[in-house]
């Protein structure tokens, strides 16, 4: 081949890549949530409920048996377990099945992963239900000594994303945020692109949890790893 012919065909390649999905794949990438990893997350020693009695931890899950019911403050989840062990996290990664114990005849069933925790009061969830038609269900979620304020990009008023959990099956959820950019993203069953996703730095730390509303399900083989907050510089 010519050295003219070369220069064409690699020009024509060149031109060949569309410049929007590159955009994407940028505005999507992970920020990279570091190396620390949570050891022992089944360990019902390393679980701090609401209400103890309502969960059940036999080694190999995590149990929320028996539903929540609302308390006194701002409209928020009524019953979570918050992870205690291992530092708390700025940027981080969770990784977990989830699986609603509810039968699906209930609509608006749920389960929740909670980040950023750092009270009763201040933390944010995901809420990962099988109705997407009303404000509080199917989104992203931060709840800051007030009422659950839903922040996902989704959700148009009327309807959010697809619903995240439509059986009794278990489902593979991730959950990351970006310290640096404030990025949310969820990811359900291995998908490339996020089901749900948002823009927020009310809480750049805190620890991580699993939860419903006033629905019961479990989770198992639970992965979180980040950044301990202790190595990100002091905020301005």
């Amino acid at each position: 081949m010519s050295a003219f012919r070369t220069f064409v065909l690699a020009a024509m390649l060149a031109l060949a890549v569309p410049i929007p999905a590159q955009a994407a794949a940028t505005e999507t990438q992970e920020c990279g949530p570091g190396h620390a990893k949570v050891k022992h997350v089944n360990d019902g020693r390393n679980w701090a409920p609401v209400t103890p009695s309502k969960w059940q931890f036999p080694g190999d899950q995590v149990i929320l048996a028996e539903a929540g019911v609302a308390r006194p403050g701002p409209r928020r989840p009524f019953e979570y377990a918050v992870l205690k062990t291992g530092p708390e996290f700025g940027s981080v990664r969770i990784d977990a099945d989830i699986r609603l114990d509810t039968p699906t005849s209930v609509s608006n069933r749920d389960v929740i992963i909670v980040f950023g925790y750092r009270s009763d009061t201040e933390f944010s969830y995901v809420h990962l239900s099988q109705d997407n038609t009303i404000y509080p269900h199917n989104g992203i979620f931060v709840v800051d000594n007030a009422d659950r304020l839903r922040i996902d990009d989704q959700w148009n008023g009327q309807v959010g994303a697809p619903p995240a959990v439509t059986d009794m099956e278990w489902h593979h959820v991730r959950v990351t945020y970006c310290v640096d950019t404030g990025r949310i993203a969820v990811y359900m069953d291995g998908a490339a692109t996020p089901l749900i996703t948002a823009t927020d730095r009310t809480f750049t730390s805190g620890r991580v949890g699993f939860g419903s509303f006033d629905n019961i399900g479990r989770m198992r083989d639970m992965t979180v790893k980040g950044t301990p907050a202790c190595d990100k510089p002091a905020e301005q």
